[in-house]
């Protein structure tokens, strides 16, 4: 049980102090032995070393121990098809080596520190078992070893890792914490290793809570004494810039520390014009405090920022200004090593990867990243959404009584205790897409509890449903051009093309800010030049048997042309998603499935980027920041093909979520060709640009009396520095004579006439209807991902091409994710 310290506060001036921690590194060879049997140890056994060396921090499949992959998935089922570890091994597994901690450690408490580990811990010091066991996916295990150890001797310190599941978490394993489809289930120990020093009556924690509006911050210092007597201590807390010398403010407290917890509090006043934090502006502050028991001191330094994030109805408001998250999904995707980065400088290049392409937003999927990642994000402005490692769903449930029920309540304390004072830590859930007959009641609660007990972020059930009314935000998948389940009845299949549509009928239902769920996953062709990348834990034996299968239909010289196409049109389909989520008035955002690439569940070759963060070569990021950026302008148009006896009539508007106001008091824009020669053009006059969306930047009304040929034309607009562009169809009103009409066949039939049209020279357009493929050939293959319930193809009289062979290409390299 905590005990609260008494206290007596006063001002101090700022003093600089340091005291940096003692700690031994642990990092280097350790011997390891694979138990998968599961025999277990004895003190005889846990007293020596192993005879197998290996690298920690390291898992066992970089070792390459386990059981190697010889065989490739089986092709009779591509749904299941995704990457493949080369090495995998599931089981305990025992880490020993030699420690001998410093002589002078002999009054200090000596603390084991392992930051991440997947998933159960135990740890024996000469065959003696430490008292404890640890399980967390997402903060670190740490031991206390004191009882256990003689400081200047040699001792054998054996830690058991068991990556064997414990709770049924997920539907098949799919929560990204835990899964072999994204990261793998490794085994081994990741990031910081090391035995600290420290005093017996320390700072054990130190929580930070500031408050935007008054330009004040509240630290809660939690006070361990591992001694039996109770000992008076000072505490000093000082605040100032981050990594500069620049001071704010330094408070002081005097209290008695008893055996165990104590807590206190102490408030510190920045100052009216201490800067804030967010997307724009990452400024941050370093609070330090400092204990002072007898000869001992503590000190423990934790990193803030001022910034105040709610909601104001329907909208998100962050600083008192309305933010949009542009977001895509993380969903522990490290093809190299199959596990998380615990370095800053992976995530500086993804972060900065998601920046290029216009993003301020990341969800993690079902997991939480390690420290690295948080540190990161607070520097560069990334908002982060964190969940607590569920996906219940299916084949288990949450809110029934289960063992998962605990756990997500502990592992999301574990999460706010470690990584809470992150200023990029904006939002949190119980992870993704719940089921349960008691689930609405238990995240309700869930939910509740947070938003009493903890208020620097905000707080919603789960990703995708449900929309109860205790949610900070809501996450719903409905908001979208192409709905779960809509096949040709969505939007932009059934009806023509327009940019007029938005979502202000569907979330003017409620009364919470939304945040589009999970919108995009167009998937595209395979890119086979990646597969050079995959020189790590990971094999691509997916992409091989898409290679394969190209290869034996003849078509594997067109597999550059094959992903050129799909990846023009995935980029309009993004694009379409998008604009039409900012063109919503007061929407909260969107979370794309994906900017890059997700090997779960199948291939979803869903991005622009790559596994790897990378660029696959049909969009450049200035490209895509056009309709992806903190301004965009926008269009709206109730269609966009004519004919050139019509005019096109439609407005312009911006969506402007940007760190100001935009003085820019006019727009300029211009219709062109192809060619570039300029059709039209015009300035709108209208008002400096405020925040937010749906803002009007003029109306447009352009004849398209010049245009006599078929044509696709561009229509752009230039806002400033903005500018974005879309492209308008437009016919002769007369219908001309199609040229060789005669040898192009129309049929969704591949039957006699069209066979003899192609043994004749002739051209066959090829529209299958859904369903006309048989199985063996694809036909029963779900495409909600890809969105492709029909195909269309243009057959031309190519040697020893069938249409069996064409379609078995096509089954395999559309839509092969099933969801």
């Amino acid at each position: 049980m905590k005990n609260t310290l008494i206290a007596w506060l006063f001002c101090l001036p700022f003093a600089s102090c340091t005291s940096p921690v003692t700690q031994m590194d642990l990092s280097g060879q350790w011997t390891v032995c694979l138990d998968s049997t599961d025999v277990g140890m004895d003190a005889s056994f846990g007293g020596k070393l192993f005879d197998t060396s290996i690298t920690l921090p390291g898992t066992t499949d970089e070792a390459r121990l386990g059981t190697k992959c010889t065989l490739k998935p089986a092709l009779e089922k591509p749904q299941l098809l995704h990457l493949t570890r080369a090495y995998s091994y599931v089981g305990p597994a025992w880490y020993s080596r030699e420690i001998q901690v410093p002589s002078d450690w002999k009054e200090k408490d000596c603390i084991l520190h392992l930051e991440r580990v997947l998933w159960d811990t135990q740890v024996w010091i000469d065959g003696q078992k430490v008292e404890g066991h640890e399980e967390s996916l997402t903060t670190p295990h740490e031991y206390d070893l004191t009882p256990y150890i003689q400081p200047g001797k040699k001792h054998v310190l054996t830690v058991r890792v068991d990556n064997r599941k414990r709770y049924d978490m997920s539907v098949n394993d799919l929560a990204h914490a835990y899964t072999d489809a994204t990261q793998v289930k490794w085994n081994g120990i990741l990031g910081d290793m090391y035995i600290k020093a420290v005093e017996k009556t320390r700072v054990e924690s130190l929580l930070l809570y500031p408050d935007a509006a008054s330009r004040t911050v509240k630290a809660v210092v939690s006070v361990y004494n591992s001694s039996s007597q109770t000992a008076p201590v000072n505490l000093s807390l000082q605040v100032k810039e981050k990594d500069d010398s620049k001071s704010y403010a330094s408070v002081e407290a005097q209290a008695e520390a008893v055996k165990g917890y104590s807590t206190v509090e102490l408030t510190c006043q920045l100052g009216d014009n201490a800067p804030l934090w967010d997307e724009f502006n990452p400024y941050l502050y370093d609070a330090s405090v400092e204990l002072v028991s007898g000869k001992s001191t503590s000190l423990t330094t934790e990193t803030f920022g001022l910034r105040d994030i709610r909601h104001e109805g329907n909208k998100l408001v962050m600083n008192e200004k309305p933010i949009f998250l542009r977001g895509t999904l993380e969903c522990c995707i490290f093809p190299l090593t199959g596990t998380p980065p615990t370095d800053e400088a992976s995530w500086e290049k993804l972060y900065a990867s998601a920046r290029e392409y216009g993003m301020n937003h990341l969800r993690f999927h079902s997991w939480c990243p390690p420290e690295a990642a948080f540190n990161v994000a607070d520097e560069m402005g990334m908002y982060l959404e964190i969940e607590c490692s569920s996906w219940a769903n299916q084949s288990t449930t949450i809110g029934d009584g289960g063992d998962l029920d605990c756990f997500i309540w502990e592992e999301s304390e574990r999460i706010v205790r470690e990584f809470g004072n992150h200023p990029s830590f904006c939002m949190m859930m119980y992870g993704n897409e719940p089921a349960g007959k008691g689930s609405n009641a238990y995240l309700t609660n869930f939910v509740t509890t947070w938003k009493e007990r903890d208020a620097r972020r905000l707080y919603c059930s789960g990703a995708g449903w449900p929309n109860l009314p205790v949610n900070d935000f809501l996450s719903d998948s409905n908001p979208r051009i192409q709905a779960w389940g809509q096949g040709v009845k969505s939007i932009i299949n059934a009806q023509a093309p327009r940019t007029d549509y938005d979502w202000s009928e569907y979330i003017g239902r409620f009364q919470q800010p939304m945040v589009s769920h999970e919108i995009g996953q167009w998937c595209v062709y395979p890119n086979f030049k990646v597969m050079a990348k995959y020189d790590g834990v990971m094999r691509p034996r997916n992409f091989e048997i898409f290679q394969e299968t190209l290869a034996e239909n003849g078509m594997a010289h067109l597999a550059d042309s094959f992903l050129l196409a799909s990846g023009k049109l995935q980029a309009l389909c993004y694009k379409a998603d998008i604009e039409a989520a900012l063109r919503t008035k007061d929407f909260g955002g969107f979370q794309l499935l994906g900017l890059s690439d997700f090997p779960g569940q199948g291939t979803a070759l869903v991005g622009v980027l790559d596994a790897f963060w990378e660029e696959k070569g049909y969009i450049r990021p200035e490209e895509y920041r056009r309709f992806c950026n903190s301004t965009v302008p926008l269009l709206r148009l109730p269609k966009l093909i004519y004919t050139n006896q019509e005019t096109v009539k439609g407005s312009l508007e911006v969506a402007h979520f940007g760190a100001a106001p935009l003085e820019v008091t006019s727009t300029a824009w211009t219709l062109k060709t192809k060619e570039g020669k300029t059709i039209a053009s015009g300035k709108l006059a209208h008002q400096p640009v405020g925040i937010g969306n749906c803002i009007p930047l003029g109306q447009l009304e352009i004849p398209l009396d010049k245009v006599d040929v078929p044509s696709c034309l561009t229509l752009e607009a230039i806002l400033g520095d903005y500018a974005n562009s879309w492209h308008i169809w437009v016919y002769p009103a007369a219908v001309q004579k199609v040229a060789d009409e005669a040898q192009l066949l129309m049929t969704d039939r591949l039957d006699a006439k069209a066979l003899q049209r192609l043994q004749e020279g002739g051209n066959v357009l090829l529209s299958l209807r859904k369903g006309s493929l048989p199985a063996e050939v694809g036909g029963s293959y779900s495409r909600k991902y890809a969105q492709d319930q029909c195909y269309c193809l243009l057959l031309c009289p190519l040697p020893d091409r069938t249409l069996e062979s064409t379609c078995r290409h096509f089954s395999l390299c559309l839509g092969r994710y099933t969801g």
